[in-house]
């Protein structure tokens, strides 16, 4: 066997919705599970956080109606709505409470009136998704009156929650906040960053996301600080060890050149398996539990570490991130988020669930 392998921990997902759910203070927590749970599994993921949280959330119907045909009976958020009359249909069907961000949506369900509980999203400076204020207080007139429609409350989305200078995230909660309470509904704002950083944000609902899958939403503060679990644990195997000299370089391009004799190892990970191409040299991974370093471009079956001054054979253990280099060391080296590289992971690896 290869030996390139993803280990999932459901009960690390269970530890870090306790936590959530101990930070929400009494809002109903619903656990965001789009794109197949962070790449930990949909179903997996789930059934991880099911006794833990009020309800779940995924972006698109198809993700409720899969949630449906695993037995999972607990409220279904569909953060996108719904994008035409048989996709609101099957909301419908599904009992799945859908968000409604756009007036051609609430023209649909006019159109179209089927019983379903709907969230009233509102743009309160993000510029995404939302309707502008004074246009979701006429579309909420508009949704109370259609026969079978609930009005179960007003939705926004935090820009800034997550930025270590942030000015915004109070702006955006009056807004919300406002609208709300003159709708008389419950609202729902906090995504894991406002939960953990604003307690006035969590109102009556919270949408955690990445403190679930064991990553920090701040980039100055590290998941261990924040008491999560590591949910997921990326490794693959030496398969190779080669002397190198002062000079030689190393990969595609040469991009890379010894300073001293060293020995660099080949690990049977690349791209193909979802390791990040763009990964620079000096990204970090450890080998048998010893930090060091990539070195040279990241192939689409393998990349080169720095093996120098290690106890390291052929077939040890090397991992990418997990227990010993956190997910956010990594996705800071490669200059993105953590959310990224728990994704992309392909269907290469072999899946191992831990106990």
């Amino acid at each position: 066997m290869r030996g390139t392998f993803l280990e999932i921990r459901p009960r690390a997902l269970t530890d870090n919705a306790r936590r959530a759910r101990a930070l929400a203070n009494g809002a109903r927590v619903f656990a965001m599970v789009k794109a197949n749970g962070y790449g930990h599994g949909l179903g997996l993921a789930a059934r991880a956080f099911a006794n833990a949280v009020d309800g779940l959330g995924v972006a698109v119907i198809e993700e409720a109606q899969a949630l449906r045909h695993l037995g999972l009976a607990h409220p279904v958020l569909v953060a996108e709505g719904f994008f035409d009359a048989d996709e609101l249909a099957l909301a419908s069907r599904l009992h799945a409470e859908v968000v409604v961000h756009s007036p051609w949506q609430v023209d649909l369900l006019a159109a179209r009136p089927a019983p379903l509980g709907v969230w009233l999203k509102v743009n309160t400076g993000m510029n995404r998704l939302g309707m502008a204020p004074d246009l979701a207080r006429a579309q909420a007139a508009r949704l109370r009156a259609i026969p079978g429609v609930r009005l179960l409350g007003v939705m926004s989305h935090f820009a800034c929650a997550d930025a270590e200078d942030d000015t915004f995230t109070d702006h955006q909660l009056a807004i919300a906040d406002t609208l709300a309470k003159e709708l008389n509904v419950p609202l729902s704002a906090a995504n894991s960053a406002a939960l953990i950083r604003y307690p006035e944000a969590r109102a009556r609902r919270v949408r955690p996301g990445i403190m679930l899958y064991g990553s920090s939403p701040f980039p100055w503060r590290s998941a261990a600080d924040l008491q999560l679990a590591v949910t997921q644990r990326f490794s693959a195997r030496l398969i190779a060890i080669n002397p190198i000299q002062a000079g030689d370089t190393v990969g595609y391009g040469a991009t890379w050149r010894a300073d001293a004799p060293g020995r660099i190892g080949v690990v049977a990970v690349g791209y193909g398996d979802g390791y990040p191409r763009h990964a620079p040299s000096g990204t970090p991974v450890a080998v048998n539990g010893q930090r060091t370093r990539l070195v040279g471009r990241v192939s689409m079956d393998m990349i080169t570490v720095d093996l120098t001054g290690l106890d390291a054979r052929v077939g040890d253990s090397v991992e990418l991130w997990g227990d010993t280099v956190a997910v956010d060391e990594v996705a800071a080296a490669c200059g993105t988020i953590s959310y990224e590289l728990f994704c992309q992971i392909t269907g290469r690896p072999v899946r191992v669930i831990a106990e």
